[in-house]
């Protein structure tokens, strides 16, 4: 092999070296590749109850595992020289439409993650054009939300925000029926009513961790602390952590959702909701087909498909599984979005080609908002978005609705 000194003039144009910048947030979230960099990042800069409360499941979390072996079993057909230009992730959902396929699920105690919490996760909803869900358990509060949503949407689209409400159906019915209005008048569009929590699961990472609300600041917690100052410095230079719906008293997590939570919730109870809300009403945590039939029945628009990320009922059906029967059950004119284990834009294309119209990440939104927050959320957006283009590309589907043809994705259990 013959060799030679390097010319300069070959060698200049290799030599690109980029200014170093002063955003040290941006640019650690920019070397993230995926979901899991961020997930990393997360727990590098959140104390352990907090990041434990979003990564953790209940009981032994065989729901949560199982859910991610589904979405890894699934195959994608490739569809070679297709002809397809450009990829379309926009997709009509709940009376409007959606620039992604996905928006972002409904999460409690969310300032906990990162003082920026729902404004944080509300404005990069607002700025992708996706729609951001608000939970009962939310710490801040519908007239906040709708503020940021509004203000962050006008500016980048000309139009208010897409904003859906979670509600959890409380003892007290008529604080029940004093949020749905505060929900209606606040330009929440669809009511989202959680059924699947009439108790708290038994999650044993907050069990072991003391999990508290506000935190409790004993010795192991300021010795979590001093490796994560960013984080205890804005928790606690900004205002307490409270929650319109719950004791504003130190309590463990399974006491507070115990005292709020109805275990008498009845099919009764959904209609009265579907009698005095006005919008669209979708019911979440559905996994049977006779609960399919049961909640359209009572009045619901569409579906959330959903086992709660593995985190009240341990060996609950896997979501992506139980999709294929409440399809059939719904037929293909309901709405049917799937919730559950997403962390991935594969899992979204999975999810959309085995029957959903629309899906929503939770996790992999915490993820991103304990990584960096608004700037995390969006990075989070931002790369689920970009695989599934890629996805979708690859499988020669120009638009979501292609996505649907038959055959697109294969699954071990169908």
């Amino acid at each position: 092999m013959k060799r030679q000194f390097p010319r300069i003039s070959e060698l200049r144009p290799l030599m690109q070296f980029g200014r170093p910048g002063l955003d040290r947030r941006a640019a650690r979230l920019a070397r993230a590749a995926d979901i899991d960099d961020l997930r990393t990042l997360a727990q590098r800069r959140t104390p352990r109850p907090a990041f434990d409360y979003v990564d953790g499941a209940a009981g032994q979390e065989l729901t949560a595992r199982r859910t991610r072996e589904a979405f890894a079993s699934t195959e994608m057909l490739p569809r070679i020289l297709h002809g397809t230009a450009a990829a379309d992730l926009s997709t009509p959902i709940a009376g409007g439409t959606s620039a992604l396929p996905f928006g972002i699920a409904p999460t409690g105690f969310t300032r906990f993650m990162h003082a920026e919490g729902e404004d944080g996760g509300a404005a990069a909803a607002a700025a992708a054009g996706i729609p951001f869900t608000l939970s009962t358990m939310g710490t801040r509060s519908l007239e906040q939300v709708a503020e940021v949503s509004d203000a962050v949407a006008m500016e980048r689209h000309g139009s208010p925000g897409t904003r859906w409400f979670q509600l959890y159906l409380w003892k007290d019915r008529q604080r029940s029926l004093d949020l749905i209005e505060r929900a209606a008048a606040a330009g929440f569009g669809t009511l989202m009513v959680t059924v699947d929590t009439p108790v708290a699961g038994n999650r044993l990472r907050d069990v072991r961790n003391g999990m508290t609300i506000p935190p409790r600041l004993g010795l192991k917690t300021v010795l979590d602390a001093s490796h994560r100052p960013e984080w205890w410095f804005n928790f606690l230079t900004t205002d307490p952590l409270t929650f319109a719906s719950l004791s504003t008293s130190a309590q463990d997590l399974q006491s507070i959702i115990s005292s709020m939570f109805d275990p008498t919730l009845s099919i009764r109870d959904l209609e009265w909701i579907r009698s005095v809300w006005p919008g669209r009403l979708f019911v979440k945590g559905v996994l049977t087909a006779e609960d399919t039939r049961r909640s359209l029945d009572a009045g619901a628009d569409g579906l959330v498909v959903s086992n709660h990320g593995g985190r009240q009922l341990d060996r609950a059906p896997v979501s992506l599984k139980a999709l294929a029967e409440v399809r059939a059950e719904a037929g293909p004119d309901v709405e049917i979005i799937l919730d559950s284990g997403i962390l991935t834009g594969s899992d979204i294309v999975a999810a959309l080609a085995l029957g959903a119209d629309f899906t929503l990440i939770g996790r992999a939104y915490l993820y991103g908002l304990m990584a960096g927050g608004r700037q995390g959320v969006e990075r989070a957006i931002e790369l689920l978005a970009e695989e599934t283009r890629v996805a979708m590309m690859l499988m020669g589907a120009a638009t979501v609705a292609d996505l649907r043809r038959e055959g697109r994705v294969r699954a071990p259990w169908l």
